[in-house]
């Protein structure tokens, strides 16, 4: 089924398979990468909203950043935060090498001590970052959201765990808990996608 759905989505640009095959060779958890599925999925929601502010907690090597920025409106910006020093060159040449570099502002350091000094409010939000603190960044992020704009967060299922109660490791039980309590927050709107790990779709009411 994988092969199949990958066979029927637009291509991946040659710098993102650039990108996607350098990550799995070259970077440690190459797992973390969205890749070719997810990252059309993301492209899409990005093209719908036609955000002009993009906000992502969690750079890793940048791949979901560039499907991000495809749909940003005509001047808009994506602001991209990564707690992994020595990621920056990598994320930076493939931002330079897909012409986004002008379109991309690559923030390095703690997301909960960055997004404070970031004095913008955004139209669309994508969190995949560390898991135990999910809830943080959405305490942080949520007044930087626009009135209708969407929160994106990735892994929201964690491989099942989140829904056996045998499974009882930190990871598990904090993204139980930013589940339970996204969805008794009547600020927004919310969807799931079973896309890969679990995709929340959030819109700020």
């Amino acid at each position: 089924m994988d092969e199949y759905i990958l066979d029927h989505l637009d291509s991946e640009s040659c710098v993102l398979n650039e990108l996607y095959r350098y990550t799995n060779l070259k970077v440690l958890n190459p797992n973390m990468i969205s890749g070719h599925e997810q990252g059309r999925l993301l492209s899409m929601l990005s093209c719908m909203i036609k955000p002009s502010k993009i906000l992502e907690i969690g750079t890793y090597t940048g791949y979901s950043a560039i499907c991000l920025a495809e749909g940003l409106s005509e001047g808009g910006h994506l602001h991209t935060i990564e707690i992994d020093d020595e990621l920056a060159d990598t994320v930076l040449s493939f931002f330079t090498k897909v012409g986004l570099n002008n379109k991309i502002t690559l923030h390095i350091g703690d997301a909960l001590e960055i997004i404070p000094q970031l004095d913008t409010d955004f139209d669309l939000v994508f969190i995949d970052a560390a898991k135990k603190e999910y809830l943080d960044y959405y305490h942080v992020v949520f007044n930087k959201v626009k009135r209708g704009g969407y929160i994106l967060v990735d892994n929201i299922l964690w491989y099942g765990k989140v829904a056996d109660q045998q499974v009882q490791d930190e990871a598990t039980i904090e993204l139980r808990k930013f589940n339970d309590f996204v969805r008794d927050d009547k600020r927004i709107e919310k969807a799931i996608i079973r896309n890969r790990d679990g995709l929340l779709i959030l819109r700020k009411k």
